[in-house]
């Protein structure tokens, strides 16, 4: 026999319904809510009373449903009291997204900072400050975060299972951070790609790739993001583009990133000196592929070759992802975004090689804040999801 249906979790089911209309057709009036759930209006407006209560939902002027009867109050999303938090840990910035429940960003702040070989808890210390300043200035409740970090991560654990360019292995980052509210953990490209998704071009297929000093990538198939059985789908800085090429931070040797990661373009523009300790000339992060961009304008011939040859590795890369994947779209995002009219051409030259139709090729919509996008987005997705879990935090 089928097992008895709870009052509280039909309440909870019947208030994410009532919430999720609202998200994605709202406003709606209630009498419009009770048509398009199939509830009654009495139950409507006790769940929309509810939501109201825990400021989830706010109404707004009267509109008239159809030709008749009195105007309805149009119920929509508040973005006044419950928000998210996004937060990124990359090997040169800190990253931290505030949003609310309208999906709209309330504040956004990065921090340069090198994180190479640093140890895990210093970083946790510094991004924590940065969170809860965003936090405490935004002046939202926060229902949960979301943190990217550059490397594999079994989500359900929390746990990092290794990031090469950070020199960390098997740690669980959100409990270093120790947050007032829970805290999730994935991968910076797999969130990356649920930024480009919900805020860029809004195509349901597309392989997401996330240039920064590694290289990832989130594939996005049918609007839903595809993790692989251990979640460790999209490694694609770690694809030998040439197996007598130079050894990488992985223990490989000829990874695409030593040629195309944000470290081998500077290094091969002349702007950053060999050497793990070695100041970029531009300065890192976002300075230095700036500096980059200024003499690719110039028509600096290092810089241009440097693009040239890291265009390339990327376009064998992607032969290998696109035979196994067949993407109809790929999309370059973090570094790869800013540099992408001097590295879509050799990339797609490359890419002509696998003999049928190669996918087309774009610059990410969203930019260099799509992974904290993403993370933010996630938790506000969650939150719409389960209402329920919110509605004591009025």
């Amino acid at each position: 026999m089928d097992q008895p249906v709870r009052h509280d979790s039909m309440r909870a089911r019947n208030l994410a319904l009532v919430l999720g209309e609202v998200s994605r057709g709202g406003p709606l009036t209630r009498a419009a809510l009770a048509e398009a759930t199939g509830l009654t209006k009495t139950t409507v407006s006790k769940l929309v009373g509810d939501l109201l209560d825990a400021r989830m939902v706010t109404e707004a002027a009267a509109v008239r449903d159809g030709e008749r009867g009195r105007p309805g109050v149009a119920v929509s999303l508040s973005g006044d009291h419950l928000g998210a938090l996004g937060l990124e840990i990359n090997v040169d910035y800190l990253s931290v997204c505030v949003m609310d429940l309208t999906r709209s960003v309330r504040l956004r702040r990065t921090q340069a900072v090198d994180n190479r070989y640093s140890i895990s808890t210093d970083v946790a210390r510094k991004l924590r400050k940065l969170a809860l300043e965003a936090v405490d200035e935004a002046g939202l409740t926060i229902g949960g975060a979301v943190l990217a970090v550059p490397g594999p991560v079994d989500p359900a654990r929390g746990l990092l299972h290794g990031a090469p360019n950070l020199g960390w292995r098997d740690i669980r980052p959100a409990e270093l951070l120790d947050l007032p509210v829970p805290v999730a953990v994935d991968n910076e490209a797999n969130l990356a790609a649920l930024g480009e998704l919900w805020f860029g071009s809004g195509a349901p297929d597309f392989l997401y790739v996330s240039g920064e000093i590694g290289i990832g990538a989130g594939l996005v198939f049918g609007g839903a993001l595809f993790r692989g059985t251990r979640g460790f789908a999209g490694e694609l800085g770690h694809v030998v583009v040439d197996p007598g090429g130079p050894p990488c931070r992985c223990g490989g040797q000829g990874c695409l990133e030593r040629y195309a990661g944000q470290d081998a373009l500077l290094q091969a523009a002349g702007l950053l000196p060999f050497g793990t300790d070695a100041e970029p000339v531009g300065g890192r992060g976002p300075a230095g592929i700036a500096t980059l961009v200024e003499r690719l304008r110039a028509g600096d011939g290092r810089a241009l070759d440097a693009c040239e040859q890291a265009g390339r590795a990327l376009g064998v890369a992607l032969i290998s992802a696109v035979n196994l994947l067949d993407p109809g779209t790929i999309v370059l995002g973090g570094v790869f975004a800013p540099l992408f009219p001097w590295l879509s051409g050799p990339a797609a030259r490359s890419l002509s090689r696998i003999g049928h139709a190669a996918p087309r090729l774009e610059v990410s919509a969203v930019g260099p804040d799509a992974a904290s996008l993403g993370a933010a987005a996630q938790v506000i997705e969650q939150m719409i999801a389960n209402p329920a879990t919110h509605l004591s935090r009025a």
